[in-house]
């Protein structure tokens, strides 16, 4: 039986049809609890536009699955978990963002951005039910696409309880950056990029 109503394969083709590159989903598996779903969704996804394709391995010991990658013209995003819900919104917004190769971010963002010399890691902690979730998600990819120094995670924490207890995770999204505190809830670029570069510099010091 099918992952993807009728309905909302018509509705995941319309925004998929705003695809300009061919973007490979790199999938890492096992025998976890939501892994044998997760690749069934993405095989269902990948039929709905000739531009998506997908390649499934085994997960290396001690890695966190599911795993799926994001990639297209050498840049990656990467998302933990299976993409269901809201978050659902979250793969499909990368996959075109991916395709399209630009980050579309603001001249302002843009600018900041262009300071980041040091490798910087962000991690959006969220949940399928969360309907901020995406917007988070969308501007931490955003930024790993502008710079190669940022790269950028989404996690659907209820999957990886261990983090959330190391995060201290309290509500979603939460945005982590090297691993540290950075931003709570989903704010406008124009908020969420400038507090995450402060963040990161806090770390640093």
């Amino acid at each position: 039986m099918p992952l993807i109503p009728d309905e909302d394969r018509k509705q995941i083709q319309k925004i998929l049809d705003g695809m300009t590159n061919p973007v490979k989903l790199i999938h890492r598996t096992s025998d976890c609890e939501t892994c044998a779903d997760t690749l069934a969704l993405l095989e269902e996804l990948v039929t709905i536009s000739e531009l998506l394709s997908l390649e499934v391995a085994d997960a290396e010991e001690g890695e966190r699955v599911p795993a799926t990658v994001i990639e297209s013209g050498g840049r990656r995003v990467q998302f933990y978990g299976i993409p269901a819900g809201y978050e659902i919104m979250s793969l499909l917004e990368a996959i075109v963002l991916l395709s399209h190769g630009e980050s579309g971010l603001t001249p302002e963002s843009k600018a900041l951005l262009a300071s980041v010399t040091d490798p910087l890691h962000i991690e959006v902690l969220v949940t399928p039910t969360c309907p901020y979730c995406p917007r988070a998600v969308r501007v931490a990819f955003q930024m790993a696409l502008e710079n190669p120094n940022i790269t950028a995670d989404a996690v659907e924490i209820s999957e990886f309880p261990d983090l959330g207890q190391r995060y201290r995770v309290m509500g979603v999204p939460k945005t982590m950056v090297n691993g540290r505190d950075g931003v709570e809830g989903a704010l406008p670029e124009s908020a969420f990029v400038p507090m995450l570069l402060s963040a990161a510099e806090e770390v640093v010091s």
